[in-house]
C-alpha cells in the first residue's frame, strides 16, 4: 500500500507541476530542502526535537510549547519544519533564538524524507494538529525516532475522507507512539480509524494558552492608522472569496447608516496569493483604502478600509479591533480559529459554518462569549453581518461584555501547555541524551 501511495503522490505531483510553475512564488520556495537536500547539521552529545507546523496557525500554537520545552527541556536542540512559505517566514522570525533551524518539510517520498531524517538524526517527532504523512511516520519511527501528535484534531470530514483507507491509516499509527488530542471529539474520531486507545490522551488546545496583548508593531499600527474609539475598527479576519465581498457590502450598509463616528474596516485575506485579487475588488468598491505593504502617506489614517497584506501580524491586528469577524465561516469551508481574537478580548462574529473547530465554537457560544450568524443564503448574508455590525457599534458595553467572556472562556480552558508536556516528560527524559 505505501508503494501504491507513492506512486499517486508522484502522479499528483506531475499532474501539479503547471501550477507549480504559474506560481512559483507560493510552491517553488524551498524545492531544494523539500527534496530532501538541507543545511549540514552538525551533531553532537544533545538529542534532536524536530517539531512540524503546517502553517501560521499552528506555528502561533506552537509557541506556548516551545516555550516550555526550553525551560524544562534546555538540553534538547529544537528544529522545526514548516509546509507553507507564510509558515516558514513566520517560524523563522519568532523562533529565531529558539530553533537551531526552520526548514520546509520534505515530500512525502521516501528518499527526500530519508534524506532529511539522516541529516538531523531527530530522537522526537513532534507532529501538530494530525499531520498524517505516511512514508515520513513509518521512516521516522524505523529510524528510531518517538513520533507524538500534538495538539490534534481530526474534523469529521477528514475522519470520513480517512476512513475509505482504514485498514491503511491502522498501519500508520502502528508507527506513532503518542496521540495528544485536543477534545474528547478529536480523540473518538483517531480512536475510530484504528488508534489504540492506550496511545491516546486528551490534552486540550494549546491555543487556548496564548495570551495577547499590544506589542510595538501594535501601537506602530494604531499610530500610522490612527485607530482610535471615534473611528471603531472592524477586522475581517482569516477570509476566504466570496467573503470580502459580502463584507464590504455589509460594510458598506452600516458606513452609510452611521452619522458619526464613522467606523473603518480592515481585511486579511487568508492566503497570501489573493492579496491583488482583494485590493482590485475594494478599489472598485469607492472607498478610500491603503494597503499595509504599500510605504506609509499621511492619508493613511483616513483610508475607510486597510487591506492586510502582510505575514504574521494579525495578531497584533487585534487589540486594535472593536469587533472581529472570523472568516472561513460564511462558506462550507469550515471556519477559521477564533482564539487569537478571544485572547485579545474582542467581540466576535461568526458565520454558519465552523465545523473545523466545532467543540471550541461550541465553547464560545455556550459562554456568550461571540455572535454566530445562522445559516443563510449567500445574499442574505450582507443584510445580517450588517445588522450585527451596527448593533455592536451602538452598544459598546455588549462588545466590552463579548470580550470579557470571550477572555473568560480562555482562561478556563487553559493548561494545554502543562498537560502536552506531562504526557512528553517520560519520552523526553529518556531521550535527553543519545
Amino acid at each position: 500500500m505505501y508503494t501504491i501511495y507513492s506512486i499517486l503522490l508522484t502522479v499528483g505531483f506531475i499532474l501539479m507541476s503547471p501550477v507549480f510553475l504559474i506560481r512559483r512564488k507560493k510552491y517553488a520556495t524551498g524545492f531544494r530542502q523539500r527534496l530532501g537536500q538541507l543545511p549540514e547539521f552538525k551533531q553532537d552529545m544533545r538529542s534532536v526535537i524536530w517539531l512540524h507546523c503546517v502553517s501560521v496557525g499552528e506555528v502561533n500554537a506552537a509557541r506556548s510549547l516551545v516555550d516550555g520545552i526550553h525551560r524544562e527541556f534546555p538540553n534538547f536542540r529544537l528544529i522545526i519544519s514548516t509546509t507553507t512559505r507564510t509558515g516558514n517566514e513566520l517560524a523563522s522570525a519568532i523562533f529565531s533564538d529558539s530553533a537551531e533551524c526552520v526548514f520546509y518539510f520534505p515530500f512525502d517520498w521516501r528518499f527526500s524524507v530519508r534524506r532529511a531524517l539522516k541529516n538531523f538524526k531527530p530522537g522526537i517527532v513532534l507532529l501538530m494538529e494530525t499531520e498524517i504523512w505516511f512514508n515520513f511516520i513509518r521512516e521516522a519511527s524505523r529510524s528510531g525516532a518517538f513520533v507524538a501528535i500534538v495538539n490534534g484534531r481530526l474534523s469529521e470530514r477528514s475522519a470520513r475522507g480517512y476512513t475509505r483507507i482504514r485498514n491503511f491509516i491502522k498501519r500508520v499509527f502502528r508507527r506513532v507512539d503518542l496521540a495528544l488530542m485536543q477534545s474528547e471529539d478529536d480523540a473518538e474520531r483517531i480512536a475510530g480509524l484504528g488508534m489504540r486507545q492506550s496511545k491516546i490522551k486528551v490534552t486540550g488546545n494549546l491555543k487556548f494558552d496564548q495570551r495577547q496583548s499590544e506589542t510595538d508593531l501594535t501601537r506602530e499600527l494604531r499610530e500610522r492608522f490612527f485607530v482610535s474609539e471615534n473611528s471603531p475598527l472592524i477586522v475581517a479576519a482569516s477570509t476566504h472569496a466570496p467573503e470580502e465581498r459580502l463584507i464590504l457590502e455589509a460594510f458598506r450598509d452600516v458606513y452609510n447608516s452611521q452619522a458619526d463616528h464613522l467606523p473603518r474596516l480592515l481585511i486579511a485575506p487568508r492566503h497570501p496569493e489573493r492579496f491583488g485579487e482583494v485590493a482590485a475588488l475594494i478599489e472598485k468598491t469607492g472607498f478610500s483604502f491603503v494597503r499595509r505593504s504599500a510605504a506609509p502617506e499621511p492619508a493613511d489614517d483616513l483610508a475607510d478600509v486597510i487591506l492586510l497584506d502582510s505575514i504574521g501580524e494579525l495578531r497584533a491586528i487585534y487589540p486594535l479591533a472593536e469587533i472581529v469577524f472570523v472568516g472561513g465561516s460564511l462558506i462550507p469551508h469550515g471556519g477559521q480559529s477564533v482564539l487569537e481574537p478571544a485572547s485579545a478580548g474582542r467581540a466576535i462574529v461568526t458565520g454558519h459554518y465552523t465545523a473545523n473547530f466545532k467543540a471550541v465554537v461550541a465553547e464560545f457560544a455556550w459562554g456568550d462569549a461571540l455572535i454566530q450568524l445562522p445559516k443563510l443564503k449567500e445574499r442574505e448574508v450582507p443584510a445580517a453581518v450588517a445588522a450585527i455590525f451596527r448593533d455592536l457599534l451602538v452598544k459598546p458595553e455588549l462588545r466590552r461584555l463579548l470580550g470579557e467572556n470571550s477572555r473568560a472562556v480562555m482562561e478556563q480552558n487553559r493548561g494545554a501547555t502543562d498537560r502536552t508536556l506531562q504526557q512528553l516528560r517520560t519520552f523526553l527524559q529518556v531521550r535527553e541524551i543519545k
